[in-house]
């Protein structure tokens, strides 16, 4: 059985840090490239960071990449997500997901989330 775990989430003030993580169990982690996205009340989800299998090779949306980095432990089969000088407009619920193919959009397996709340 496949799950993905989110944890980290929480409130912060504006220009605060989040570490967000993502516990992987019931496939070989390391064979899928991982993603963050999130989903803002009223709003579309949507994407803000993937890496590759072996965590080589990142890609971010705009809005993110020069505050937020996203890495994997492949040996503790977990995808983590640090993100810093927080926004209002970081908030939302950020989920995980796990797919096949580096920067491709479809994702295979998805997390439940975990909220982040950014206060201003």
């Amino acid at each position: 059985q496949v799950q993905l775990v989110e944890s980290g989430g929480g409130l912060v003030q504006a220009g605060g840090s989040l570490r967000l993580s993502c516990a992987v169990s019931g496939y070989t982690f390391s064979n899928y490239v991982m993603a963050w996205f999130r989903q803002a009340p009223g709003k579309e989800r949507e994407f803000v960071a993937t890496i590759s299998k072996g965590g080589g090779s990142t890609y971010y949306r705009d809005s993110v990449k020069v505050r937020s980095t996203i890495f994997r432990d492949n040996s503790k089969n977990t995808v983590y997500l640090q993100m810093n000088s927080l926004k209002a407009e970081d908030t939302a619920v950020y989920y995980c997901a796990a797919g096949s193919t580096y920067l491709s959009t479809q994702y295979d397996y998805w997390g439940q989330g975990t909220q982040v709340t950014v206060s201003s």
